[in-house]
């Protein structure tokens, strides 16, 4: 067995709106927005969900 593999991952930093990004490096930057928007993405497929959830409850309750 790897020593490694018994250390603790690291997560990935937390991305906290408002935060000073003046301290951040181009590449940090970039990293956040790539983040962001896969959040973003995540979020979306998320409300489709539910939409579709939401809509087939509709239909299922409706009245002829």
């Amino acid at each position: 067995m790897d020593p490694e593999e018994l250390l603790p991952k690291k997560k990935a930093p937390e991305i906290l709106l408002g935060q000073d990004l003046s301290d951040m490096s181009e590449h940090e930057l970039h990293a956040r927005i790539a983040a962001m928007e896969a959040e973003i993405s995540r979020c979306r497929a998320a409300i489709t969900n539910r939409q579709s959830t939401k809509a087939a409850a509709a239909n299922f309750f409706r009245k002829p």
